[in-house]
């Protein structure tokens, strides 16, 4: 996508930390970075679940927001030759942002909204975006290692294949390597003693070996490694990265009521990662 990297500015100082991967998220893809400040509606006005779109929008240089400058300041630090933009829409932060992820190349948040050992609350902004948001999300946390791999979770045939592309095209673009992280679905009993658990395991088993083969011609400059945990796999996922600098994991699309279908893979990555996570919808 050649849309902006949009990220949600609110004031804090740790809002900062979330601009810089931004705006660097930026500088490696090459597209402009869009600062957004999403103000909520007065007492006793416009009901916040309905965004406003003109109201309050005001594109590159009409904003006086600190709040925004310090952000711009910070971005430009990060990422000099990076355009930046800025922009104050009036709404529910959720809302607004998950409405304008549909034209992002990526839409980037912290993970404040924390509580003990660093887990995500599901009613925090990025427990709210992992639900809603279009494209794909990145949940600014943890402590990531620079010189680290890219992860991927590997966790069903559904959330492969844009995963899967979206990791390679990260791992390239940052100069890691990639290790996907094959997570073994639970054991299931069919009829007459077959496993669901291995009758899965063999489709996910064709179709990594398929998409992997494709996308490291694609990327010869990615050095891949796969590892298969054994025992409790969203924990060895959690463990490994501590020592990455990104996790991507695939995320199912959005479902008729308009949420998402976060599964357990993905509400482990977003509770308890030690590294940014960008969650694709697949």
């Amino acid at each position: 996508m050649s849309g902006p990297v949009v990220v949600g500015v609110d004031g804090s100082r740790s809002n900062l930390t979330v601009v810089e991967a931004a705006a660097r998220q930026a500088e490696r893809l090459g597209v402009g970075l869009e600062l957004m400040q999403v103000i909520g509606w007065p007492s006793g006005g416009t009901p916040s679940a309905v965004p406003s779109w003109d109201a309050g929008r005001t594109g590159g240089r009409a904003s006086s927001s600190g709040a925004l400058a310090a952000a711009e300041r910070c971005a430009h630090s990060a990422a000099p030759g990076v355009r930046i933009s800025r922009e104050v829409l009036v709404g529910e932060p959720g809302n607004v942002l998950s409405a304008e992820s549909y034209r992002a190349s990526l839409t980037v948040v912290g993970s404040n909204g924390t509580r003990g050992h660093g887990t995500l609350r599901d009613d925090s902004l990025a427990g709210r975006l992992s639900a809603r948001a279009t494209g794909p999300l990145l949940v600014v946390r943890g402590r990531p290692n620079p010189a680290g791999p890219v992860l991927l979770a590997v966790h069903g045939t559904s959330t492969l294949r844009e995963a899967a592309e979206f990791a390679f095209a990260e791992a390239s673009l940052r100069g890691a390597d990639l290790v996907a992280v094959h997570l073994r679905p639970a054991v299931a009993t069919r009829p007459y003693g077959e496993s669901g658990a291995a009758a899965a395991a063999d489709d996910e088993d064709f179709a990594l070996a398929e998409t992997l083969s494709e996308l490291r011609k694609r990327y010869p400059d990615v050095t891949l490694r796969c590892r298969r945990p054994q025992g409790r796999s969203r924990r060895a996922l959690v463990e490994a990265s501590g020592d990455s600098q990104l996790l991507v994991v695939g995320v199912r699309g959005r479902s008729r009521f308009g949420g998402g279908l976060l599964d357990p893979v993905g509400r482990t990555a977003l509770r308890q990662a030690d590294c940014p996570v960008a969650l694709v919808r697949c």
